[in-house]
């Protein structure tokens, strides 16, 4: 429904207007006449990566546990979403209201143990299982007949390279256990070593890739999310990289004035500050 523009006016400085007024004022950007220039340029290709980054900083914001953040990143990514929704309203191909009713749709579907009479007596790994066969059957009614079509290409690489390899492994393609991934893991080590001697910048390159592919495969198989650990790995070492330089600076330097060897031992403190804080919890 469209309102006039004193019935919109009222629905956007309403405070408690909730929902419709967030995507009243989507539509009042996005208006040819009146909105906002920047926002009329924008497509689906360039609005993308505005999205991806909103769904960071809401993992960044929990992965901190700033809960006074998360707020208003969670109300960023629902932008992203009414602002996709507006334009493919505009466009002809969906509007907000359709792409709620998929999902509430696909929900239902997905959940007979909930909103159906299937049993509720299963585990959470029973229905992750029951999940991707659902997703599965739902695939095989779409074009894409491969068991690796579908696995977006947007995806963070880790995280595209365990949902690719998931996929395989459910025909069977897979390492039995976790101690072969280890040994091929070795193995593209191995083959890194020689190539950074023997090979060219392409071909060091792919085996660069191939190494991390099988590091992915191995999170996989200890059921780690890589994007995670890393994620974490990278917070740790921003935490004692800043502790080193906290001493230097009170030592009068900076890290430039500094040298490995005296950056090196001031890490081990601050990771034997860690550890012993942790420790002491």
């Amino acid at each position: 429904m469209t309102l006039d523009r004193a019935a919109s006016d009222r629905l956007i400085h309403d405070p408690e207007g909730g929902l419709p007024r967030l995507l009243e004022i989507m539509a009042r950007l996005r208006d040819p006449e009146t909105g906002c220039p920047w926002d009329i340029e924008q497509d689906f290709v360039t609005i993308a990566p505005y999205t991806i980054e909103e769904a960071y900083e809401v993992a960044d914001a929990i992965e901190r546990g700033a809960w006074s953040e998360l707020e208003g990143e969670l109300g960023d990514l629902l932008f992203q979403t009414v602002y996709h929704a507006q334009m493919g309203a505009e466009a002809g191909h969906f509007d907000f209201e359709s792409v709620t009713r998929a999902i509430s749709d696909k929900m239902v579907a997905r959940h007979p143990h909930v909103f159906g009479d299937e049993s509720r007596d299963k585990s959470a790994e029973d229905q992750s299982r029951d999940w991707e066969r659902m997703k599965a059957a739902e695939r095989s009614g779409k074009a894409a007949k491969g068991t690796l079509d579908g696995v977006a290409m947007g995806l963070p690489a880790l995280t595209r390279a365990v949902k690719l390899q998931n996929r395989a492994a459910r025909v069977g393609f897979d390492w039995p256990s976790t101690g072969e991934v280890i040994d091929k893991i070795a193995e593209e080590a191995r083959e890194l070593i020689e190539a950074r001697e023997t090979l060219t910048e392409a071909e060091t390159f792919e085996e660069f890739g191939d190494l991390l592919f099988v590091v992915a495969n191995l999170a996989r198989h200890l059921k780690i999310d890589p994007e995670a650990a890393l994620r974490a790995a990278n917070a740790k070492f921003t935490r004692r990289f800043a502790a080193i330089e906290a001493a230097l600076t009170a030592r009068g330097k900076r890290p430039e004035e500094s040298d490995l060897a005296e950056m090196d031992a001031l890490w081990d403190a601050a990771k034997r500050a860690e550890k012993a804080g942790a420790t002491s919890r």
